[in-house]
This record gives structure tokens, sequence and C-alpha cells, in this order.
């Protein structure tokens, strides 16, 4: 499949859905709401939201299904992409190609950006009732439990505590797994769930997700080493910098892109049972390893 058109078709939708949904720029506060659309506007892959979508159609459900949760996922990513810019925490100064959001509104608006993004996920999330057999607020139960401190933060916490520290196997990989993979994970699960996934069809996505979620990882890792900063819309070399915990600092660059090639393959694997209908996140998978941004 042409792997490109589908990720511009999808795009295009979740783009007019992501405007759409959040407040009005002229909306009193204005400069706070100036702050979310800045941060929104940025662009990015827009990838949880296209995985959400294509794992909902995976499942033989009609893509529509899952835009709510898939809008939910993207402002909740992007409130963690706002936080973690901060000084406080990693310090850049580019995203996307753009200032940082604390760079052109400051600090404090930009946390409180983060905040309304995040709080805004979990009110669309709220609005969409999971179907039959799972309870109706399987939704937000998914995504909080991927979004807090057994989740995206407490990878975050950990990432910035191991700071400084020799790289070692086992909080590496919590840390990839828990700061990235779980959303990810959760982007697939919610699409299934959103169009009544049965348990079989819940578990295939499941693994996929694990799968390509610490796959994407480590292609940021290596592209962190490789990539340049047009290519990559921010900083490159960071990781090295602030002597992070990386795959690339652990296993070396060969070794690193190897292991994603594998996840890859294992991630195709675990769609076997899904059938044609999952033809395109069997193309995202592969996208997303061999992927230069």
């Amino acid at each position: 499949m042409d792997v490109q058109t589908y990720l511009a078709v999808l795009r295009a939708e979740i783009e007019a859905a992501l405007d759409a949904y959040l407040p009005p720029a002229a909306a009193r506060p204005a400069r706070l709401h100036a702050a979310m659309r800045y941060s929104i506007e940025s662009g990015g892959k827009r990838l949880r939201p296209v995985l959400c979508l294509a794992s909902a159609e995976a499942v033989g459900g009609p893509c529509d299904r899952a835009m709510l949760p898939a809008v939910a996922l993207e402002y909740l990513h992007t409130y963690t992409l706002i936080h973690d810019d901060l000084p406080a925490m990693d310090n850049d100064d580019l995203r996307r190609g753009r200032p940082t959001v604390h760079k052109v509104f400051g600090e404090a608006s930009a946390i409180l950006a983060g905040d309304a993004l995040l709080t805004l996920a979990f009110e669309l999330l709220a609005r969409v009732a999971a179907p039959p057999p799972y309870p109706p607020g399987q939704l937000v139960a998914e995504l909080a439990a991927a979004a807090g401190s057994r989740g995206i933060v407490g990878g975050q916490f950990e990432d910035l505590a191991a700071e400084g520290r020799a790289p070692e196997a086992e909080l590496l990989a919590y840390i990839h797994s828990h700061k990235t993979g779980q959303l990810i994970r959760a982007a697939c699960r919610l699409g299934a769930i959103a169009a009544g996934a049965d348990a079989a069809q819940l578990a295939s996505l499941t693994a996929y997700g694990e799968h390509i979620g610490l796959a994407f990882q480590i292609a940021d890792d290596v592209l962190n080493v490789i990539s340049s900063p047009t290519e990559l819309g921010k900083a490159v070399g960071s990781d090295a910098a602030r002597k992070k915990m990386t795959y690339v600092a652990l296993y070396g660059l060969e070794a690193s892109r190897a292991k994603a090639r594998t996840l890859m393959t294992a991630a195709q694997a675990a769609l076997t049972e899904l059938g044609p209908r999952a033809k395109p996140l069997r193309g995202l998978a592969e996208y997303i390893v061999a992927r230069n941004s």
C-alpha cells in the first residue's frame, strides 16, 4: 500500500477535527487559547490518531467511530510535548521546526496550555461510550491509565531521574515503554475498543501497539544521533548532551537499528489474524522504523 497517501488522507481528516474541537481563538482567555492552538497547529506526524483510526478499521469498524478518541489522543500527546519542552524538563527551544510554546508565550502560559489540552482530551473522550461488551467508561479508563504515574508521567519522571547515569537495560526498557510506548499502545486499543473489537482482535492490536511503541522510541533515539535539525524539526545530539539513557547509548547505533526492525517484524506478525483489513497497520509499522523525522 502507499503509506504516504494513506497518511495524507487521514491527516487531513484529523487536522479538521483537531481544529473543530479547540476553543475559538477569540474566546476568553484569548492568549491561553492562542497558546493551545499554536501547539496543535504546529503540525506533526499525527501518528497516534492515525493508529487509532487504522485500528478501528482493522477490526471492521468505520473510522468515524474512533475520531473523538483520536482527537483526544493528539490533544493529550501535545500536552506532554509542551511540558517536556519546559526549562524544568528537557529545556528545548524548538519543536516541529518552530519555537516551543514557552518560548513564544512564556512558561506559565505554556504550563496552563498543556493543562487545558490534557483536560480537554478527557472532556471529549467522556462523550464516547464504549460499545458492549466493554463498560461505557472503558475509553476514558484506557487513556487515563496510559497517561498517569504508571504511564507517560512515570516514564518522564524516570527519564529525568536517569540523566547522567550509566545506561541500564531494565531501566531503559521501563522509560521507553512508559514515556512513549504506553500512549501508542493506547492509541491502538482505543481505536479497537471504539469499533467493538472482540477479545482476540484487541489482544492482537495490543501486542502490535507494544511492539511499535518501543520501535518508535528506538527510531527516535537513532534520529537524535544521525538526523539534522532541519529534518527533525528540533535539536539533534541533545540526548548525548544531556546524558540521557537511550538505546544508542546502551547498545550502539547499528544494534539499535536492528532492534527496531525486529520489533517491526513482530508487530506485523501480531496482525496475522486480522487479515487484509490490517494492511495499513503493517505499512505504518514500516514507516515508523524507516522515517527520517
